[in-house]
């Protein structure tokens, strides 16, 4: 397919070599690196016209390599794609994309800035059986989509470098995310550590979507035997998707009904009918490096970095679940989270409001419409923040301050929440309210200490420490923070007469 673009494989063992034979058929394969001599010297006789290198760097420094096909254990692939992207390399990485949300969203940043190509191996996307159920979905042939299932079961093979979430999930949960076009607003998942104390075996995850779809992923390798099943259930039609029987028959639709007769749902089954496969089949991983190729040349790709990331993003709140760490909320459709940040169950986030890097806000807390939270903050537990407020970099707003409407909290400026903390007592019982009231500025490196209540347009000039109330419109600063002046609603001081001289207003 392509005589103008070079291909290193690093990787050719368990589902390597499949990269290889594929890449090879589009003419694209350059160069193949492992550091096994017994695979390179296997590969080198199935493909003479291929280079063979034990060593990442000469993949990296080789100015025939375009870009690089990343097929090895999981924890690696952060800083394989890292380097490749670095040395200018387009990067097609097998699934998961990187082991940490964190890792993910900084080889998406990073694929962003030196222009370079970032693709996952979510090779169920390119499937065409996924493709047909895509199309019905779209075109409304199912009805309104309520409910999706899969099931990816084999015995073995066994790992210890991942658990069986990150090991089977990532393709399900790749198509389902596409499937409901949209992030859940719930993940909750269960698993069992059979083999291993750590290492779960078998993991049951359940989603459930704004839009009322609910899903559910069931991955295990100790099951007899192998099957990968996948069913989804709208209000019209039901199709169910078996990659274990023949192209023929891998896909069947049930135009089954649901009808209410005295208030309980009565079933209405019909005959199914299979959609033959066989006829223009391609391979899916063939079409899944074509897609790579192409990406390259500039058309958009179905799996790209940001795809892999928001798969990310769900399993990490999946292993949260079995950990029992709180669970992140989703379905952010009404306002914008940054990757790298978090926003922790039973939330409530206004519309509009938008979450920089690094952040939390953490269980029971209300942020309003139009907030802007900047990197590094931490809101909660059951914080209290208005709408149009403005909280600038590391920033932490303790449980008990409140900030009403249109507060702005410059850059590591401080809120206490004890009067005598000592770290071997336990105070939480003890924790005053702070108010910050409508409209009021707290400058950068600003103390305010707890029990306070900051003023209506009330001006906390930069590195004041304030030790007591501050009156409506009052400009204060120094340590102790004093009363130098009176401010306007829109932040000019006011003259000897309290008038402001910007838009007149007298107070």
């Amino acid at each position: 397919m392509s005589d103008s673009i070079g291909v290193a494989l690093v990787g050719a063992g368990y589902w390597g070599k499949n990269l290889a034979r594929n890449f090879y058929q589009l003419n694209a394969l350059r160069m193949i690196c492992d550091p096994s001599e017994e695979i390179l010297e296997r590969k080198s006789s199935k493909f003479p016209d291929v280079a063979m290198r034990l060593a990442f760097t000469e993949v990296l420094a080789s100015r025939d390599i375009d870009a690089v096909a990343i097929a090895t254990p999981a924890e690696l692939h952060y800083s394989m794609a890292r380097d490749a992207l670095l040395a200018g390399k387009h990067v097609f990485v097998e699934k998961p994309l990187a082991v940490t949300e964190r890792e993910g969203a900084d080889l998406v940043k990073l694929a962003r800035e030196v222009g370079r190509v970032l693709f996952v191996g979510h090779i169920l996307q390119y499937h065409p059986a996924i493709i047909e159920i895509k199309r019905m979905i779209r075109e409304g042939e199912l009805g309104r989509l309520q409910y999706i299932y899969s099931n990816r079961l084999n015995l073995g093979k066994f790992r210890r470098e991942e658990n069986i979430l990150w090991s089977f999930a990532p393709h399900d949960l790749s198509v389902i995310l596409a499937m409901a076009g949209e992030e859940p607003s719930s993940v909750k998942a269960v698993g069992s550590n059979i083999l291993h104390p750590k290492i779960a075996d078998t993991t049951l995850t359940h989603l459930e979507f704004a839009s009322g779809v609910s899903a559910h992923i069931f991955v295990s390798w100790l099951h007899p035997f192998k099957e990968q099943k996948l069913v989804v259930v709208g209000d019209r039609k039901m199709v169910v998707f078996d990659d274990m029987v023949p192209r023929e028959s891998k896909l069947n639709v049930y135009p089954h009904n649901i009808r209410w007769q005295d208030g309980l749902p009565v079933p209405e089954k019909k005959q199914g009918q299979a959609i033959d496969l066989a006829e223009g089949w391609q391979e899916p991983l063939l079409s899944e490096c074509r897609a790579f190729l192409n990406a390259i040349q500039g058309q958009p790709a179905l799996t790209d970095g940001e795809e892999g990331l928001r798969v990310l993003r769900v399993l990490r709140r999946a292993q949260e679940s079995m950990d029992g760490k709180p669970v992140s909320t989703a379905g952010r459709e009404d306002y914008f989270l940054h990757p790298t940040s978090e926003v922790e169950d039973g939330c409530r986030i206004g519309k509009g409001t938008r979450i920089w890097n690094y952040s939390r806000v953490l269980k029971g807390s209300t942020v309003g419409e139009t907030v802007s939270i900047g990197q590094n903050v931490v809101i909660g537990p059951r914080g209290q923040v208005g709408r149009g407020v403005k909280i600038q970099n590391n920033v932490s707003v303790y449980e008990g301050v409140i900030l009403e409407d249109h507060v702005f909290c410059g850059p590591s400026m401080v809120f206490t929440n004890v009067i005598n903390p000592r770290s071997a007592i336990s105070r939480k019982h003890e924790f005053k309210t702070t108010r910050v009231k409508e409209g009021a500025t707290l400058g950068a490196g600003a103390t305010i200490l707890c029990g306070v209540t900051i003023g209506r347009y009330a001006f906390v000039g930069a590195g004041a420490v304030v030790t007591r109330d501050v009156p409506d419109h009052a400009l204060v600063y120094g340590n102790p923070a004093v009363i130098r002046g009176w401010v306007c609603e829109c932040g000019e001081k006011l003259n000897e007469e309290k008038t402001c001289a910007a838009c007149g207003k007298t107070f």
